[in-house]
């Protein structure tokens, strides 16, 4: 059991650090926006790469920053019914629901982003809009960073289930960090 804390300990480190970052570039975000608009309105000029950069920025946050929703337990869930349940009972409703729903979605997903990724890799793909950012596949890579971080937090929910299944408790649910 100590291996599959580590196990779980790792993954979470992990997309707890991501999360972290993703943070920094929510504020990024905001800053390259503000940027955007007191060009555009206060000095009457526009630039079409910072536009799209805040865009990029705006859908990286999204992309990377779900794993960490995930560990958190900031996602839609009906929590009037997982909230009331035995620690027992809320691990097979994530196993069962990490098995049957997340993962075959990580499927379907993940090979959509894949083809997309290397056909935009290949062609060298940029923005349709003149001035704006060239390298397409940069923010198509986030896609499959997505799928691989909420896959391992996937992960790391199976082997949270089994850990309350053998008597830890205190593993039931979402983490907090």
């Amino acid at each position: 059991m100590a291996g599959l804390e580590r196990f779980v300990a790792a993954i979470e480190g992990l997309n707890a650090a991501v999360g972290k970052l993703t943070a920094w570039l929510a504020l990024g975000t905001v800053l390259v926006c503000f940027a955007t608009v007191y060009l555009r309105y206060a000095l009457n000029t526009n630039f079409t790469w910072l536009q799209e950069a805040y865009i990029w920025q705006h859908a990286i946050v999204i992309l990377l920053g779900a794993a960490y929703s995930m560990l958190t337990g900031n996602f839609v869930r009906v929590d009037i019914f997982y909230g009331k349940m035995a620690p027992k009972r809320r691990a097979l409703v994530d196993l069962i629901g990490t098995l049957v729903f997340l993962f075959p979605f990580l499927a379907v997903v993940g090979w959509v982003f894949l083809r997309s990724f290397l056909s935009s890799y290949a062609a060298d793909e940029g923005s349709n809009n003149p001035g704006g950012l060239p390298n397409w596949w940069i923010l198509q890579s986030a896609m499959l960073g997505f799928t691989f971080l909420v896959f391992l937090q996937g992960l790391a929910a199976i082997a949270r289930s089994f850990l309350v299944f053998g008597g830890r408790d205190d593993m039931a649910g979402t983490a907090s960090h």
